[in-house]
């Protein structure tokens, strides 16, 4: 079996570094009732790092099942389209590969991604990441959008073993001739209804 042992080490120290970032050095990107979403530059490529942090009712261990990739994935989150795990390394990590829906009157059309993922225990609770991989041919109509290192923290906060902070670290290059401004939008927009549509799940 190849050994992805450096990779996750990286990974995760790289999930690590954003989560331990000064709260100054993030600007406001988007605010809504329950969720608010950062960003600041990417240090991994021409856009933006974007953080986001809500609070959802649930603990971290059936939380982190509707996040990360499997059969709960596809049920619930409005953006994905389709995900098939092509590869299982182990109980903990994967290469998944998942397409998604246009957005913004198909101004960012649908794109394609295949990330490996790794979930591990962090702390009291979990951390879920990937980073986008070259990994055989694009699907016909879609263009090949790459996740630079990304991930969630699903913590239980103080008020009970069903309630967790979820926060989010996502950079994601959708690649293609896309107005800059689109592209901040999408993601900002995309990342409030993230959490809408889990909340919602969770809830059914």
């Amino acid at each position: 079996m190849e050994d992805y042992s450096d990779l996750i080490k990286r990974l995760e120290g790289t999930l690590i570094t954003y989560h331990n970032t000064e709260d100054n050095e993030w600007q406001i990107a988007k605010r809504a009732k329950d969720v608010t979403v950062w960003r600041k530059p990417s240090t991994e490529f021409n856009g933006f790092l974007y953080k986001a942090q809500g609070i959802v009712s649930d603990n971290p261990t059936r939380i982190m099942d509707y996040v990360r990739p499997g059969p709960c994935r596809l049920n619930w989150d409005s953006l994905m389209t389709s995900l098939d795990i092509v590869k299982t390394i182990s109980e903990e990590c994967c290469i998944v590969r998942h397409t998604t829906a246009g957005q913004m009157l198909n101004i960012i059309s649908p794109r394609e991604f295949v990330d490996f993922s790794y979930t591990t225990i962090f702390q009291d609770g979990l951390l879920s990441c990937g980073l986008s991989m070259d990994y055989e041919e694009t699907k016909h109509n879609f263009v090949r959008g790459f996740n630079h290192p990304c991930g969630w923290f699903c913590m239980p906060t103080a008020e009970g073993p069903n309630q967790s902070n979820l926060s989010g670290y996502i950079q994601t290059d959708l690649r293609g001739m896309l107005p800059q401004t689109a592209v901040d939008n999408g993601m900002a927009t995309g990342i409030v209804n993230f959490y809408t549509d889990l909340r919602r799940a969770l809830k059914a």
